[in-house]
C-alpha cells in the first residue's frame, strides 16, 4: 500500500486524486482548525466535531510534513486494530480468521485507505465491538467517541444485549458524547457547521440511486454529472425524488433493525458483532453517498464478526471482500468511466452495488434466523460482559450448551 503511494501519479493509480486529498483538502482544514475554529462556509466540511480531532492530530507529530504524518498515524492505528483482532482471536471460542480478513482485505483498496481517516473511525467501532465483552462502559464511550467522528460507529450499539448492558453502554455513550462535544463548543467556534452542509447533499454517482440514474441515462434520461460538496453528484429530472427515496429506505431500514431487537430472543458473544455489521451495511446500501472509502468500515466490521466461531456473518464477509475488490477497480482505475455513465463504469457499479446490496439482505437475514428462540425453549441466552446467564445446563437443549 505504501508502495502504490509512492507511484500515486500513475493513470491507473488515479493521477494523483487520491492522496490529493490529504496534501490540499486535509491540510487546508487543519489550518483553519489550528484557529480555533471548524470551516462553516466550507460546503466540503460534512464531518462532526471529532473529525477535527483526527485532522489536527498530524500537525503535531515532530520531524514529519502533514502529509508523512498522516500516513504513519494511519498506518499505526491500522496496527492498533491488527493487534486487537488477533488478540481477540486468541481467546476461548474465537478465531484468527477476523484479523486475517482485516490483513488481507484492507490492501484490495490499494492506497485509498492510507489517503483517509476512515482507518481511525473504524478503530473505533472495533475497539468499541472488542472492548463489549469485558466493559459495556468502555464500549459505550468509544462508540460515542468514533460517532463525533464520522457518526456511524453509533450503530455498533444497537446489538447490545437488552436490559443492564444496554443501559450502561447507551448511558456511558451519552455521558462520553456530551463531554466530549462540551469540549469541543468551548474550544473552537461552530463545532456543529457539519449539519448544514450534510442536508444539502444529493445523489452520488456511486451511491445505489446513482446507479439506477446512471443507467437511465443510456435510456434517455438527461442528467448530469456535477462536483458538489465533495463528490461528483447527478443533477436533473427526478434526482430529488430518487434522493428522497433513499431517505425513506434508510428509515425503513432504522424500522427493520428496530424489530428485530424487539423480536431478537437467543442472543450469543457474536450477537452484537453480527448486528453491527447488518446495521452498517443496511445505512450504506440505502445511503445517497456511497464512497469507496466506506468499504474500510464494513471489513473492519466484517473482520470483528469473524473473530467469533459464534457469527452468522461468514458469506456476508465473503460478500464484504468482493465488493471491496470490484470498488477498487472502479476507483480510481475506472473512475471515469464511472463519471461519464459509459457501460463499463455503470456495470462496475452494478456488480458492486449489487453484492453490497447481496449483502446487507444475506447479513439481515441471518442475524434474524441466528436469533429466534431455539426451538424448545422459554428462556433467551444472555452473554455479554464477562458472565453468562442462561438456563442451568441439565436443563437446557443441546443447541444451547457450547454458546
Amino acid at each position: 500500500m505504501l508502495w502504490l503511494l509512492a507511484h500515486n501519479n500513475e493513470r491507473l493509480l488515479g493521477h494523483g486524486a487520491v492522496a490529493r486529498e490529504v496534501w490540499r483538502l486535509y491540510f487546508h482544514w487543519h489550518g483553519v482548525l489550528a484557529h480555533g475554529a471548524f470551516p462553516a462556509h466550507d460546503t466540503l466540511w460534512q464531518y462532526p466535531p471529532g473529525a477535527g480531532a483526527v485532522l489536527l492530530a498530524p500537525g503535531v507529530v515532530p520531524g514529519l510534513s502533514y502529509f508523512q504524518a498522516f500516513v504513519a498515524l494511519t498506518l499505526a492505528t491500522d496496527a492498533l486494530v491488527t493487534a486487537a483482532l488477533a488478540r481477540a482471536g486468541t481467546r476461548s471460542g474465537r478465531t484468527l480468521l477476523g484479523a486475517a480478513l482485516w490483513t488481507g482485505g484492507l490492501p484490495l483498496l490499494l492506497h485509498l485507505p492510507l489517503a483517509r481517516y476512515d482507518v481511525e473511525v473504524t478503530a473505533f467501532a472495533v475497539l468499541s465491538l472488542l472492548a463489549l465483552s469485558r466493559s459495556t462502559r468502555a464500549c459505550g464511550t468509544l462508540a460515542a467517541l468514533g460517532a463525533l467522528v464520522k457518526v456511524w460507529p453509533a450503530l455498533v450499539l444497537l446489538g447490545v444485549e437488552r436490559g443492564r448492558p444496554t443501559r450502561s453502554a447507551w448511558l456511558s455513550a451519552a455521558l462520553a458524547g456530551s463531554a466530549t462535544l462540551a469540549v469541543f463548543a468551548v474550544s473552537f467556534r461552530n463545532p456543529l457547521a457539519f449539519l448544514r452542509q450534510q442536508g444539502g447533499r444529493g445523489v452520488q454517482i456511486e451511491s445505489l440511486g446513482g446507479t439506477a440514474l446512471s443507467l437511465a441515462r443510456h435510456a434517455g434520461w438527461r442528467g448530469t454529472v456535477r462536483y458538489r460538496y465533495g463528490a461528483m453528484e447527478l443533477v436533473g429530472p427526478h434526482v430529488h425524488a430518487v434522493a428522497t427515496a433513499s431517505l425513506v429506505l434508510t428509515a425503513a431500514a432504522f424500522a427493520l433493525l428496530l424489530a428485530w431487537r424487539v423480536r431478537a430472543r437467543h442472543w450469543t458473544r457474536a450477537t452484537p458483532y453480527d448486528a453491527a455489521l447488518s446495521a452498517v451495511l443496511l445505512f450504506t446500501v440505502t445511503s445517497r453517498v456511497i464512497s469507496p472509502q466506506y468499504m474500510i468500515w464494513l471489513l473492519g466490521l466484517a473482520a470483528v464478526c469473524l473473530t467469533s466461531r459464534h457469527t452468522s456473518q461468514r458469506p456476508v464477509a465473503a460478500l464484504v471482500v468482493a465488493a471491496t475488490a470490484v470498488s477498487s477497480v472502479a476507483y480510481p482505475a475506472f473512475y471515469g468511466e464511472v463519471v461519464g455513465c459509459t457501460w463499463t463504469g455503470c456495470l462496475l457499479m452494478l456488480a458492486r452495488n449489487g453484492l453490497l446490496v447481496g449483502a446487507a439482505a444475506l447479513s439481515l437475514t441471518r442475524l434474524w434466523r441466528a436469533t429466534r428462540r431455539p426451538k424448545g425453549t422459554a428462556h433467551s441466552t444472555s452473554v455479554t460482559g464477562s458472565h453468562l446467564s442462561r438456563p442451568r445446563l441439565s436443563a437446557a437443549p443441546a443447541s444451547l450448551r457450547g454458546d
